[in-house]
């Protein structure tokens, strides 16, 4: 009995990892690629950065202060078949992981370290990323914060005061000129 051979294509992007009966066979490099149906299951891994948003968190400052914070994480896999058996959706456990990491590093910091010292912090969330992920065969290349959210309580208090508009003024004390010379004169004169 002849077995029939199925063709796969792996991208030149892409590294394959082939399952034989549920077994690791290896990692298979780009071109055409013969798998035996049935019995093969060949899984293809992109290896290109992938971009991933860290959605937008509610994180406290260590002095108290409410922020909510976004990010942006670049990643990418670097050993397809840790990727593929070390965890079950390396995506999803990246975006879950940033998202912690994200709240654990800015609230180390007061508000004014995160709004000026955005690099160390990047910085910071990007090595612990690096070593969490290390064991699934990704490398966190780069995080960036996107956007940093201050309470409108915030805002108005760091706001400087508007001065007062002199056209405003104006209008009011031509106004009581106007009132004053309308007055009715009492009949009685004033004495001195």
């Amino acid at each position: 009995m002849a077995l029939a051979m199925a063709v796969k294509v792996v991208k030149q992007y892409e590294q394959g990892v082939l399952f034989r009966f549920g077994r690791l066979v290896g990692a298979r490099s780009p071109g055409l690629r013969f798998i035996i149906p049935v019995v093969d299951v060949l899984h293809r891994v992109s290896l290109r950065i992938v971009t991933m948003s860290i959605h937008s968190q509610g994180i406290i400052t260590r002095d108290n202060v409410s922020v909510d914070v976004s990010a942006v994480a670049y990643f990418r896999v670097v050993d397809a078949v840790k990727s593929v058996i070390a965890i079950e959706n390396v995506h999803a456990a990246i975006n879950q992981i940033a998202q912690t990491t994200l709240r654990k590093v800015v609230g180390r910091h007061t508000l004014d370290e995160t709004l000026s010292e955005t690099d160390r912090i990047n910085l910071g969330i990007r090595e612990i990323l690096d070593v969490a992920t290390a064991e699934w065969g990704v490398e966190v290349t780069l995080v960036e914060l996107k956007d940093i959210r201050l309470p409108d309580s915030m805002k108005r208090a760091m706001a400087p005061a508007r001065p007062r508009l002199s056209g405003r003024s104006a209008p009011r004390s031509s106004m009581l000129r106007g009132n004053r010379s309308r007055r009715p004169r009492s009949a009685t004169p004033r004495t001195r």
